[in-house]
């Protein structure tokens, strides 16, 4: 049953990385604004931006020839540690959700499309303490869940409730990112909030009943 807690194990909530816990326009915009200088190609950063969630290589296709599109890609993730990670902050309410959990004797899981030396990165950067798993993206997302035994998954994309109905786990969705409430509700996400500041509350009530 999606959501149940089994009062044997520890509670584990995975949570998405890009425009659920950080705010990483910033940082991405300025490595393609990078990669778009070393090219010579254009990149419309400022566009690019506004549609994270999905792989990498699916955005770059937007601006590269498909045989380009993997050396781009090695390209960028070279790039990114000294132009990304700097200028990243944490979302809204990030560092006090993660700790919610924890607090409670829980363990947090984040799970990311990105790659996971650099979400690593980020991390440590805003002084978040929590398990990664990298390059998974939408229902492989739940791999990762069902490894770590996640009954709830936090994300910002639709692509994050599909990863969380694959697991079997709670959706839990953030109106923060690229996708509307309206548009989280309707692929299937069971509870959504305005954005992180909402969660430590939600989880209190959520792990007092299910416990």
């Amino acid at each position: 049953m999606v959501g149940v807690i089994n009062d044997l194990a520890p509670l584990t909530v995975g949570f998405d990385l890009d425009m659920t816990l950080i705010d990483s326009r910033p940082g991405i915009k300025a490595v393609y604004d990078r990669l778009a200088v070393e090219t010579g190609v254009f990149i419309d950063s400022a566009l690019a931006v506004t549609r994270l969630g999905p792989p990498l290589d699916e955005e770059l296709a937007n601006w590269f020839p498909a045989e380009h599109v993997e050396e781009m890609g090695e390209r960028y993730r070279t790039l990114y540690p000294d132009h990304a990670i700097a200028p990243t902050p944490a979302m809204r309410g990030a560092v006090e959700a993660v700790q919610a959990v924890q607090d409670a004797g829980g363990r947090a899981v984040v799970v990311t499309a990105k790659f996971e030396p650099n979400a690593r990165l980020h991390l440590a950067h805003v002084g978040i303490d929590a398990d990664v798993r990298g390059w998974l993206w939408a229902e492989a997302k739940a791999e990762a869940l069902i490894e770590y035994g996640a009954t709830v998954y936090v994300g910002d994309h639709v692509g994050d409730v599909r990863g969380a109905q694959k697991a079997g786990a709670l959706s839990v969705a953030v109106a923060t990112g690229p996708c509307g409430a309206a548009e989280l509700r309707a692929a299937g996400a069971d509870v959504v909030l305005d954005d992180l500041t909402g969660f430590p509350a939600w989880f209190a009530a959520y792990s007092s009943a299910a416990v």
